[in-house]
């Protein structure tokens, strides 16, 4: 059986196998070691009666007043590994998370091509609040979809009230 526990900096060591998939960003080392120590309650990993990571997520909270969210940093799970409801395990954790520090929503952010992670996220009640234009870089950039779902807190769902045009990166924090 697997097993949901927190990241741990040994886990940096053995997670390639989660991070090698094309649509998982990869951050250096000092990014993971920033969120592990600002936001430890948000970083988890799944893994393997074998000892091997299957996916994990990190995230944060952030904003003021109503918008006081939880976010998705990263989400991933390995390819081998896929299918098994994984991903909506650790994302029930991140909300669980935010419920408990009085979050009014979780927002993350998904290229506009992944379609596979655009539906499983409609799929956990997320909806498409807006386009950020060119938010990933490459060649060419990349839109994102900022994908939110209402928590507890936001009894009237003012968060999933989507924004009826696209914005820029400049203009993401509102």
């Amino acid at each position: 059986m697997s097993v949901l526990r927190p990241f741990t900096c040994n886990d940096m060591f053995h997670f390639n196998n989660v991070n090698l998939d094309h649509l998982t960003e990869t951050y250096g080392l000092s990014f993971y070691m920033q969120y592990l120590s600002q936001w430890p309650e948000y970083f988890e990993v799944v893994e393997s009666p074998l000892g091997e990571i299957m996916g994990y997520i990190m995230g944060k909270s952030e904003g003021h007043l109503e918008n006081w969210h939880g976010h998705v940093t990263a989400l991933t799970v390995s390819t081998d590994y896929r299918r098994l409801g994984l991903a909506a395990t650790l994302m029930k954790f991140l909300e669980d998370v935010s419920n408990k520090k009085m979050a009014f929503f979780v927002d993350l952010f998904v290229r506009v091509s992944n379609k596979i992670a655009i539906n499983m996220y409609s799929n956990l009640g997320y909806i498409i609040y807006r386009t950020v234009l060119d938010y990933y870089s490459g060649d060419p950039d990349e839109d994102a979809f900022d994908m939110r779902k209402s928590l507890a807190r936001d009894e009237y769902k003012k968060a999933m009230i989507p924004l009826s045009h696209p914005v820029v990166r400049s203009d993401e924090v509102e």
